[in-house]
């Protein structure tokens, strides 16, 4: 079976592989096609030969906006020659699970599962006009429970997804969630040196350290209760209505 990889982009410099997310007119939302091929990407890349991963958003507006909406609430049928449900794999879940180090090139906006890949990613890269939300509570889901304390603490986790609100990368810079800010002209070329730095170094002991320290920042229990939770929450009425709500709310379909 083919993969549909045109809604990633690869690049490959030496052992860096620079993965942009490539659906610009949808701000980049992952959609079936776009996480199964992300995280394809993301799977095969330490048989490839790579040491470092760095994810960025196509365009000038989004990292990645969440969820398609239209495709998640059945306006739009998911497209691309695609496994079968359970065989698709999810972008956010590889990168947690992947041993090699990933970059967040933060270009714009960060929201919900777009949010939730970045906060599975190593090291959080933004701009000035990187925003983030978490909009779960919102539309009937847990998004982010199990991996946001690890960086902010409880009780600001708490607050930011309860709320549903807007981060400001100020905020989020402020709170530990993003490592450092960069202009926009400067944030791929930045990552992009980062990860040859970090390829520099001795690429067992860098995975090593990053196995540890998930080990003593992360719960593997968490993580699939919030998976557990999503699958009893999708498709409850209370769900359903909140969702499609939303979908009408912002794209008027």
């Amino acid at each position: 079976m083919s993969i549909d990889t045109s809604v990633v982009l690869e690049e490959r410099f030496d052992d860096v592989l620079l993965l942009t997310m490539n659906r610009p007119e949808r701000h980049n939302a992952l959609n079936a096609a776009l996480n199964h091929a992300l995280g394809s990407a993301v799977q095969q890349a330490e048989s490839n030969g790579i040491n470092v991963i760095v994810i960025t958003g196509a365009g000038e507006k989004a990292f990645c906006a969440g969820g398609d909406m239209l495709e998640m609430s059945g306006v739009e049928e998911a497209s691309g020659d695609l496994p079968p449900p359970g065989q698709r794999l999810d972008a956010g879940t590889e990168v947690a699970k992947v041993p090699l180090p990933v970059i967040a090139a933060i270009n714009g906006y960060c929201y919900g599962g777009g949010a939730r890949l970045a906060v599975e990613c190593d090291i959080r890269l933004a701009t000035q006009k990187s925003t983030f939300r978490w909009p779960g509570a919102e539309y009937g889901l847990v998004v982010g429970a199990s991996s946001l304390p690890r960086l902010v603490g409880a009780a600001k986790a708490k607050e930011w997804i309860f709320t549903a609100r807007k981060i400001g990368v100020d905020e989020a810079r402020a709170e530990g969630m993003i490592n450092a800010i960069y202009d926009e002209g400067e944030l791929i070329p930045t990552a992009l040196e980062m990860a040859k730095t970090i390829a520099g170094n001795s690429a067992s002991a860098v995975r090593e350290s990053k196995r540890v320290i998930d080990l003593a920042s992360l719960s593997e229990d968490a993580r699939s209760s919030e998976s557990k939770i999503n699958r009893v929450l999708r498709g409850s009425d209370e769900q359903s209505n909140r969702f499609r709500a939303a979908t009408k709310k912002v794209t008027g379909r």
